[in-house]
């Protein structure tokens, strides 16, 4: 599949993202309760401590890219390779993926490219992106129910363009589970311990982040003033 027909467009691989605004914060979780969440793509969590799983959070505004201009929000968990084997521990986390479990956007185009292509599981929100400030800030409501307000506050410099090798990428649609190639370029990137607040809503969404344990203090938060990504194409994990 070198390329899709998407509303009426062709889409072609690679995709390319020319320019996002990137915020993220990374949380400890309780294993179990993680486990629970996204039994259904068949994968395991990665546990950065005994018990504890990492859940990161991510709001982003892509201002160009092949698949137009949108904000989108993800939910995602730090996993093992599909057919790892042993207990799982620490030493997952060099070879960990990541499981993107939910990831609203605001925009129609997008919302279908990501699920035809990839299998992204993309739904349409109301997503407010307030970067200008010295927080960062992503009001996100569905159904006219508030999901979460989440701030982060940028941290020290990570100098220089960076050209990063990322996780591995894991997507679950039609039960089917996909691993999607990716890389990143980074510019403008910041580091902070914690640096993250979140203040739930009452959408269903926010229930789930609750029996996570949030909110709570992050372990870390990331910003990216300017990033510059490619995705190909999905193939069965």
């Amino acid at each position: 599949m070198a390329s899709q027909l998407i509303q009426g467009r062709t889409v072609g691989f690679p995709v390319r993202v020319r320019d996002a605004e990137v915020c993220s914060a990374f949380y400890p979780v309780r294993a179990d309760a993680a486990r629970a969440v996204i039994a259904y793509s068949g994968l395991d969590v990665a546990e950065a401590l005994p018990g504890k799983a990492v859940c990161v959070l991510m709001f982003v505004d892509y201002r160009d890219g092949d698949l137009d201009t949108y904000h989108e929000f993800g939910m995602a968990f730090l996993v093992r390779p599909p057919g790892a084997t042993g207990a799982p521990g620490p030493a997952d986390l060099r070879r960990a993926g990541v499981f993107v479990h939910w990831l609203p956007v605001d925009q129609g185009f997008t919302l279908e490219a990501g699920r035809t292509l990839w299998g992204f599981p993309k739904e349409l929100a109301d997503i407010e992106l307030r970067l200008r400030s010295p927080y960062k800030r992503c009001v996100l409501r569905k159904d006219d129910r508030l999901v979460l307000d989440m701030l982060v506050k940028p941290g020290v410099p990570v100098p220089g363009a960076t050209a990063m090798a990322p996780m591995d990428a894991y997507t679950h649609r039609d039960g089917v589970t996909r691993r999607v190639p990716w890389s990143v370029r980074a510019r403008g990137a910041r580091l902070r311990p914690s640096g993250a607040l979140i203040r739930l809503g009452n959408h269903p969404i926010a229930k789930e982040l609750s029996e996570l344990g949030l909110p709570k203090r992050a372990m870390f938060s990331t910003t990216i003033a300017r990033a510059e990504m490619t995705f190909g194409e999905a193939s069965p994990a």
